[in-house]
């Protein structure tokens, strides 16, 4: 005789206290898995939070001023330029040893052309992009088409344009630049509407940046369940967007109540949206991150890795310009020591804001909030009197940090 053994289902929680606590429960487990499965995406944005929470606190309330804000954010702008396309050159497996001299280089073009020979400064401004661009090609074409490892070809080039800013502005400073082009490195949009307390044209911008970015988002989400990819919890995916429309709504306040946004902001704005854009849904994205993921692999699939490579570099060369520009005007002059360091703050910020060293991995506004770590950094620790030398080491620290989570992240995913 045989006995039918049935297994029987718990009893759902009664609605009540205890299921409610059962239900609370339920979503921490989901946000913590959420967090546990996105921590290469989300910790350096919480880190940077922490930061800002930190440094606000310490200097009593004058790191989060509306001037200050404004200040931060011209003060980094050109780092953050650079950090954009050391991004995508990470991505695809290289690194540029050469964008801080480029971008002296470029600045010193901009002055010759500018003060020494009174060029129209637009004209100037589209002539010095170029030269970035054929610098950047001809390094992209010794890397992709020569064979010789980026290292070296970057490395020489670092050199190069070092020696040549020397030789143009023959080892003096030189300026003032024309007033057009200093409005770009540290003018506001202009005020518009009725007077109120705040600039409306930086609310009006603000208040559309959170509609697109809520839309984005819905959009992402969709995709990725439509593909079947893991997305988040309902829960914690509405929470991300108040987070994000917090964080945007709040730093769109802080501006409106000084000058309002800076011109240099916008030109951020629209390249995170179109190189996020491009490494999210164009194919040469994909392919960036294909032959920096899996090199092999990539070709056998048809990828044209020295074609995307010669492109890598030469975008990156034109950002490089873009960067020399910005810093030039911003200090109205063009020197033969300007950019020292800068490659180092771009790879720095590249790394910490989730770049791997083996390629392949990496987001543009992932290199935004690395190089917003940095920013705030500097900032606060000047406003505390931090001096020079252990600003140098904490952010060392924090550089050895954030690659050493990178490499525990990754033995913790492949265990």
């Amino acid at each position: 005789m045989s006995t039918d053994v049935t297994a029987k289902t718990p009893a759902p929680a009664p609605a009540g206290k205890g299921g409610a606590a059962a239900g609370d429960g339920g979503l921490l487990r989901l946000m913590l898995d959420g967090m546990r499965r996105n921590m290469r995406q989300y910790g350096m944005l919480i880190a940077l939070g922490l930061i800002v929470v930190l440094f606000a606190v310490w200097t009593d309330g004058d790191l989060l001023l509306p001037r200050n804000v404004s200040n931060l954010v011209l003060q980094n702008s050109y780092i953050l330029i650079l950090a954009i396309g050391m991004m995508l050159v990470i991505i695809a497996g290289h690194i540029d040893l050469s964008v801080g001299s480029l971008t002296a280089f470029v600045g010193s073009m901009a002055a010759v052309f500018m003060v020494r020979n009174d060029m129209p400064w637009l004209l100037a401004v589209v002539l010095c992009l170029a030269v970035g661009a054929v610098a950047g090609a001809v390094q992209g074409f010794f890397i992709a088409y020569g064979g010789i490892p980026s290292f070296i070809v970057t490395l020489a080039g670092m050199l190069i344009f070092r020696g040549l800013t020397e030789i143009f502005l023959e080892g003096q400073t030189l300026g003032p630049f024309p007033e057009g082009l200093q409005k770009v490195a540290n003018g506001f949009l202009p005020e518009v509407g009725p007077e109120t307390n705040y600039h409306n044209l930086t609310l009006l911008l603000g208040l559309a940046l959170i509609a697109f970015v809520v839309l984005q988002e819905v959009r992402d989400r969709k995709r990725q369940r439509e593909f079947s990819l893991d997305v988040l919890p309902a829960r914690l995916f509405l929470l991300k967007l108040v987070a994000l429309s917090a964080a945007v709504l709040t730093l769109t306040l802080l501006l409106a109540s000084y000058k309002g946004a800076p011109i240099v902001l916008l030109i951020l704005g629209v390249l995170l949206v179109g190189f996020g854009y491009v490494m999210r849904n164009a194919i040469i994205g994909r392919h960036i991150y294909a032959i920096g993921g899996n090199l092999p692999a990539a070709k056998l699939s048809g990828v044209k890795d020295k074609k995307v490579t010669f492109l890598v570099f030469l975008n990156m060369g034109m950002l490089a310009a873009l960067a020399g520009l910005v810093f030039a005007a911003r200090f109205n002059a063009a020197s033969p020591k300007a950019g020292l360091n800068f490659e180092l703050e771009a790879i720095a910020a590249s790394f910490i804001g989730g770049a791997s060293m083996s390629g392949g991995v990496g987001t543009v506004l992932g290199a935004i909030i690395g190089g917003l770590v940095l920013g705030v950094l500097n900032n606060g620790m000047n406003l505390v009197g931090i001096g020079t030398d252990w600003q140098q080491v904490i952010k060392g620290l924090v550089l050895l940090a954030a690659v050493g989570f990178d490499v525990w992240n990754k033995r913790k995913v492949g265990s």
